[in-house]
């Protein structure tokens, strides 16, 4: 027995979510070998709690296939760094990447998506805040059922409510359910910088950014201003809702934010009485605006009623239903969101001393 031997054995371990094996994906932090005995260190660039065990087993199997292995010991763990954003803006404290869950129209899902992305990225181990930045239309506060106020300890910044795990921030924790924001434009855009910048986040991995619809003030000042690591589009199969997700996806590629990938929601509707599919807002439409700009297609939501009453009831389905087959989905969206993000460059600002010149 050797290591080149045992580096063979691992060259053929493949990770699904990545499609490389642990040698050249670079997860093997340290290899110990003792007569037959071998302890393996792997480490994960992303949050994959959900599939350590399942790759625990394969690594196990591979190694003891070696001649001369009796033992196999394999400890997994994952690091999350924060990872590069547009030139020249810094990263929040104590928020390692930030995630823009965006779209082009109203109606497609987004928020649902936002939450249950976020809950995703939680279950599989992350540190996880989410931000409502939907300043007229504020729902997270019903997605996650909570309530309350956030309290200040300094009198100028807020601590984040949490629900389910997740550290929360919204204008809906701070206005009556049935207040209406009227408000113009810079004074939701100043609304969304204090959300973001005066709340108190607890050392986060990823920060989920709940965008509202469109392509206006609050979109803007969120991808020129705030470090964005990169977003996610949601659209439906329908023509018209890819006709705005496109402007969402160009508006990002303009100022520098790196397109994560496309969720496509509703693609298929789900009968509850006798579970017939039928796609009623068409066909392949997230395959085709992914082809076009040569993105990823993260994932496929079905119209599915209990999505909806969960959310309402401040239970999404990643906890509602956490073993069901459309967590399932969510919590895939999640890895490979992380993936994505785990394969950008790494952010280095911090590696570098402060250069003063004075006078001498």
């Amino acid at each position: 027995m050797d290591l080149n031997s045992i580096n063979q054995a691992l060259q053929g371990v493949i990770d699904p979510d990545t499609g490389t094996d642990l040698v050249s994906g670079k997860y093997i932090k340290q290899i110990k070998a003792d007569g037959g005995k071998v302890l393996l260190n792997i480490e994960f660039g992303y949050p994959a709690r959900s599939q350590f065990e399942a790759m625990r087993e394969r690594v196990v199997q591979a190694v003891r296939a070696v001649p001369g292995v009796s033992e196999v010991s394999v400890q997994i763990e994952q690091r999350i760094v924060a990872h590069a954003v547009q030139r020249g803006v810094k990263l929040l404290p104590n928020v390692k990447n930030i995630i823009a869950v965006a779209s082009g129209k109203g109606g497609v899902g987004k928020s649902t998506t936002a939450v249950n992305l976020a809950l995703a990225l939680a279950a599989e181990g992350a540190r996880v805040g989410i931000l409502d930045a939907d300043i007229y239309g504020p729902s997270l506060p019903t997605m996650l059922g909570v309530h309350g106020k956030p309290q200040s300890q300094d009198g100028k910044t807020l601590e984040p409510l949490e629900g389910h795990g997740l550290q929360a921030s919204s204008i809906g924790f701070l206005i009556e359910p049935d207040n209406p924001m009227v408000w113009r434009g810079p004074m939701v855009t100043q609304a969304l910088e204090q959300l973001l910048n005066q709340t108190n986040w607890r050392d986060l991995d990823y920060l989920v950014v709940d965008m509202p619809p469109g392509t206006g003030d609050i979109q803007l000042t969120l991808a020129q201003k705030v470090p964005v690591t990169g977003a996610v589009i949601v659209t439906t199969p329908q023509d018209i809702a890819l006709l705005d997700a496109r402007k969402g996806l160009k508006m990002f590629e303009k100022v520098g934010v790196p397109i994560l990938g496309i969720v496509e929601n509703m693609s298929m509707h789900i009968c509850s009485n006798c579970g017939h599919q039928e796609p009623i807002f068409g066909a392949g439409g997230g395959e085709r605006m992914c082809a076009e700009y040569g993105v990823d297609l993260l994932g496929s939501l079905p119209l599915d009623i209990h999505i909806r009453e969960q959310a309402d009831a401040g239970q999404p389905t990643v906890v509602a239903d956490p073993n069901g087959p459309i967590a399932a989905v969510y919590r895939q969206v999640a890895r490979r969101v992380a993936v994505k993000i785990a394969e950008k460059a790494k952010d280095m600002t911090g590696k570098f001393p402060n250069i003063v010149v004075q006078n001498t």
